[in-house]
């Protein structure tokens, strides 16, 4: 759990006479740690209040009154002190009446400790319904802290993540963007940026943000493979081929990797690269489908492209890559009915008519 760091304690008060206890106490509970300065703190203030005020002192005495409370509030989360059950809400209503009150900037550096206090015990009960996955409440209370602490960044984050798991995409995606608009160094806020908005159907925010951030995190592995999933499920091969050389040398020994690079230069009609890339994905995964058949493919292309009668290497490994690739997945229509077009050219009246029964087994 990331709480705020609480700036200056009331020790920065003006020791005025009727409220010098009230300070030496939270003096001493900041020097010795122990609540039971909280506690004399607090039943310093109160007393104060049991005599009628003079007006020019009652914005300064509700002001201690609530540092002590907030201070209580954020450090005896058990309740060690026996504060009653309403205090919290007593707390936060005195608190947002202070906050109204033009009169309490007077005390900037006290209320921004104050409200540091309050957001932080907002913080603490929000994460405690995280844990029992009540994101309804989770999200309240830290919007609710929010509200005490606007520029806590790090806030951007749960809310986006409570609105994530409440199925609030776009709400989700807006806090993502702009937590990035203010730091955009750190991947997992990016990457769940990207993520929302691909499963919102917004694939262009999602490429924008995702090369916003190479710009910040050029050879961050996590964006580089985002963006390359981005271009590569768009099918937009002349985008994603820049981003192979990178691509490959992080992922050496990852047969996906390797097909889906040798998948773009075949798109590109580069038969070198993707020749050598299929039979290297072939190599990491023998057993995978889809870069066998697609090798026979580019092989069978490659035949066509020859006149007939120099073609026969070509197809020699057309026929045996094809063919691969239907002993992996026998009942494949694609593969079947181009080996039913490869045997037919070549003659080979047996698997013609072995492929077509079978063919008509498939597809009846």
């Amino acid at each position: 759990m990331f709480l705020l760091m609480l700036s200056a304690t009331s020790a920065a008060f003006s020791q005025t006479e009727v409220l010098k206890n009230v300070v030496n106490n939270m003096a001493f509970y900041k020097q010795k740690n122990d609540i039971k300065f909280l506690g004399k703190a607090k039943a310093s203030i109160d007393s104060v209040f049991k005599v009628s005020p003079q007006d020019t002192l009652q914005l300064e005495r509700n002001v201690y009154r609530a540092v002590v409370n907030a201070t209580i509030l954020y450090v005896d989360s058990l309740n060690k002190l026996g504060m009653p059950a309403g205090f919290f809400n007593q707390t936060t209503n005195q608190v947002n009446k202070l906050i109204a009150n033009r009169r309490s900037d007077r005390f900037q550096e006290q209320m921004d400790y104050v409200k540091q206090c309050l957001a932080n015990v907002y913080l603490r009960k929000a994460f405690a319904y995280v844990g029992n996955s009540d994101f309804n409440n989770a999200l309240q209370l830290f919007e609710l802290a929010q509200s005490y602490v606007p520029n806590f960044k790090q806030l951007n984050a749960y809310i986006a993540y409570s609105n994530t798991k409440l199925g609030n995409l776009q709400a989700a995606a807006k806090y993502y963007t702009d937590l990035i608009a203010v730091d955009g160094s750190k991947v997992e806020n990016i990457e769940s940026a990207s993520s929302i908005y691909k499963l919102v159907g917004d694939t262009v925010r999602a490429l924008e943000i995702v090369k916003k951030g190479r710009e910040s995190l050029p050879n961050d592995r996590f964006l580089l493979l985002d963006e390359a999933n981005i271009y590569n499920n768009k099918k937009d091969y002349r985008e994603l081929e820049p981003l192979l050389p990178a691509l490959l040398d992080i992922n050496t020994n990852k047969a996906d990797i390797a097909f889906v690079a040798a998948n773009c230069y075949d798109h590109l009609d580069k038969f070198d690269k993707a020749e050598s890339l299929y039979l290297r994905a072939i190599e990491l995964n023998s057993s995978a489908y889809d870069p066998i058949f697609n090798l026979g493919l580019l092989y069978l292309r490659q035949s066509e492209a020859k006149k007939k009668g120099d073609n026969k290497e070509e197809m020699a490994k057309a026929v045996q890559w094809l063919e691969k690739a239907n002993e992996i997945s026998p009942n494949d229509v694609n593969c079947l009915q181009v080996l039913q077009l490869v045997y037919a050219k070549n003659g080979d009246q047996d698997q013609l008519n072995s492929i077509n029964n079978k063919l008509k087994l498939l597809t009846n």
